[in-house]
């Protein structure tokens, strides 16, 4: 027959056309020498035909055709848009332009997959919307469901299952061909299927085996292979497919486990210089932890899951950083037990993420819990007795829980200079957590006292340019900004700047700030335009290094929005402070402490411009919201009680007003221990907002 047909094309007077398709099998085609004959042998030659192979196999591509390849690529969204509407036949079907979109991409715009689906929604005379439901149903039934026998007008009429089915034959001739492409392309399909990093596969004993591997499964279309960033794309329906084959095998289990000790191995610790590669392997470790599969057998893996968590910490992710840390902390606890030392490196982590969440509660707990075990463990003069003491008085001090805070930092800082000495880093840093304390309170003259012997200290003893003693000199010039020395401030935040961009680097997150902290020098002092250039390259630099959803991100574009705001610049400082209240609402919560504060950014941009109306809105949710997170005695809640006030005696309700100011006169019962201080200044605001016009 073969013959026959090659003696038929090679003899017609007339023009032909023939054509291959699925043409992946390189045996069937190109014989090894020797062997009985190759199909390629009986292609039949006429200058009145052509001859068309369709494959996944490039490199077969390239021997059947030299240099007539031409590769395929997907269809793009116009013309995705146009097959899948001639491909529908009620038009009742087309009514949602979003869904078509969004099931394109679900499909990667594939012919075969759009024809199927298409088929599916006629079939059974359902919408795009229907449809996108259905695919998100298990993946062997996403599988099955783009495998339906539906009845097409096309070439698949008379063919069961074509997707599963070319992807199996494939699959076993990559099997016979290259038993490591086939490893593979199983461990990839246990990660996400984009953007793969090519150090996430096992090296072979030759760079070669590895290139041949890769080769071969881009030759058969499973594939691509990013040009310049060493990365490794699947088709997801190759992903799922294999991932279908690997479940039917029974070598799925053993596969999630094979990538699990792999990432174990290569996902990057949490060091700032290793940012960029961890978000690379972010999205592939997220992939794993969500597989049921994984969560059977996650307790083997706490290391990695708490390395996965704190990069998630580091990258302002911190409601998917807590999931991950309460579960390992959990583990930890229920298979080392409370008090040994991976248990409690856990637990000061899950704090760290607590204070940045702003839940003070949860973080209080934890720290007490932390603090009482390390005393009873190590002893209560142990270097990480004293420093979960440290992490306690902070939660305290973020609090505005002045005297317990204080207590506990003297009696932390007192404890350091008697065992470790005076001039020891550990005891530096508790004199600096003192110094903040009462830099917070408005304890000027304490705070500079004990700034000035840190910084003294740490330049004799750590050196001018060590990273600890520019934190002590921002820590000064902070004091000397809160009290309007400007100049002071602006001399010793240059210096740290300066030393900064020369020692750590121009985007290092250390000179990032030392900028910002210049940078609101200058907005304080009216000099807009030098304010206005560093908070622009800080803000630019962050969206590059750290994205634009990063928590640090997102405060420096409301620094550069105030800066703008105190001009007069309101349009501007709007659409800022928007981005930023609705990035954080997504990001961090609609009641974490930043969220809250962009708010009341956003509330005063319209309070400055009269538009009392839109301020008085935010502001009563603010208001609401902080004395139920943060409590109403908390110096972040009076600011909005007393705004609010003054919107309220704007918009001419005046007993409102007073009300209002009235019951943030009376101290609650739980903050008797500052009363006097607390009430003494609501009555200075109490003075101010009904004097102000």
């Amino acid at each position: 027959m073969k013959e026959r047909i090659k003696a038929y094309f090679s003899q017609i007077d007339r023009k032909w056309l023939l054509i291959f398709d699925n043409a992946d099998d390189s045996d069937m085609w190109m014989k090894d020498s020797g062997a009985a004959s190759a199909l390629r042998d009986f292609l039949p030659y006429n200058t009145q035909g052509h001859i068309i192979f369709t494959t996944r196999n490039r490199k077969l591509a390239v021997k059947l055709a030299s240099s007539d390849v031409v590769h395929v690529r997907e269809l793009d969204e116009k013309a995705g848009l146009e097959f899948l509407e001639r491909s529908l036949i009620e038009g009742s079907l087309l009514n949602d332009h979003h869904a078509m979109i969004t099931l394109l991409e679900q499909l990667t715009f594939l012919p075969l997959a759009v024809t199927q689906a298409a088929a599916y929604m006629n079939e059974n005379s359902i919408g795009v919307s229907d449809y996108l439901l259905l695919l998100q149903e298990q993946e062997a039934d996403v599988v099955e469901l783009l495998s339906e026998d539906f009845d097409d007008d096309g070439r698949y009429k008379d063919t069961q299952n074509p997707v599963a089915m070319t992807w199996l034959i494939s699959f076993h001739q990559v099997q016979k061909l290259d038993r490591l492409a086939a490893d593979y392309l199983s461990l990839m399909a246990c990660v996400d299927p984009r953007n793969i990093p090519e150090s996430f596969l096992p090296r072979p004993a030759s760079k070669k085996k590895m290139i041949d591997a890769l080769g071969l499964l881009s030759a058969y279309s499973f594939i691509t292979i990013q040009p310049g960033n060493e990365s490794i794309t699947l088709h997801r329906l190759v992903h799922l497919a294999t991932r279908n084959w690997m479940k039917k095998a029974d070598q799925f289990t053993l596969y999630i486990r094979k990538t699990a000790d792999r990432l174990s191995e290569t996902f990057p610790r949490n060091d700032d210089t290793n940012r960029q590669l961890w978000r690379e392997y972010l999205p592939h470790a997220l992939f794993l932890l969500n597989e049921s599969v994984f969560r059977q057998q996650q307790g083997h893996y706490t290391d990695y899951i708490q390395n996965v968590g704190t990069c998630l910490y580091s990258d302002g992710r911190y409601n998917e950083a807590e999931k991950l840390l309460v579960q390992v902390m959990e583990t930890r606890k229920q298979v080392l037990g409370p008090e040994h030392p991976d248990t409690l490196t856990s637990m000061a982590s899950l704090t760290a993420t607590y204070w940045n969440q702003g839940q003070w509660k949860e973080a209080k707990e934890l720290g007490i819990q932390m603090m009482e075990t390390q005393k009873q463990v190590l002893g209560p003069e142990h270097p990480d007795s004293l420093a979960s003491i440290s992490n306690l008085a902070a939660t305290y001090r973020n609090q505005a829980r002045w005297k317990e805070a204080e207590a506990l930092e003297v009696h932390v800082m007192e404890t350091q200079k008697q065992v470790l000495g005076p001039e020891h880093p550990s005891t530096l840093i508790s004199i600096s957590n003192l110094a903040a304390t009462y830099r917070n309170q408005g304890r000027w003259k304490k705070a500079e006292e004990l700034e000035i012997q840190v910084m003294v200290t740490s330049e004799r003893v750590l050196g001018p340019n060590h990273p600890s003693t520019l934190t002590s000199i921002s820590n000064l010039a902070a004091t000397y900004r809160n009290q309007g020395r400007w100049k002071e401030a602006e001399k010793l935040e240059i210096q740290v700047m300066v030393t900064s961009e020369r020692v750590l680097g121009p985007n290092h997150p250390s000179t990032l700030t030392s900028i910002s902290n210049l940078a609101a020098t200058y907005r304080n002092q009216g000099r807009w335009k030098e304010a206005e250039e560093l908070e622009i390259q800080v803000m630019e630099t962050q969206k590059q290094v750290l994205g634009p959803k990063h928590p640090s991100t997102l405060t420096s574009i409301s620094n550069l929005a105030a800066t703008y705001r105190n001009q007069g610049r309101w349009k501007k400082a709007e659409e800022l402070e928007i981005q930023v209240m609705e990035t954080q609402k997504q990001v961090l919560g609609p009641k974490h402490p930043s969220t809250l504060t962009s708010m009341a950014n956003l509330a005063a941009t319209y309070r400055n411009q009269g538009r009392w109306k839109e301020a008085d809105e935010l502001e009563i949710q603010v208001m609401e919201t902080r004395k139920q997170v943060l409590g109403p005695e908390h110096p972040n809640t009076l600011p909005s009680v007393h705004d609010l006030a003054y919107i309220l005696k704007q918009l001419g309700i005046i007993p409102d007003a007073l009300t209002l100011i009235k019951k943030s006169v009376e101290p609650e019962e739980s903050t008797q221990r500052d009363s006097k201080l607390v009430t003494g200044g609501k009555w200075r605001a109490f003075t101010r907002i009904f004097r102000r016009q």
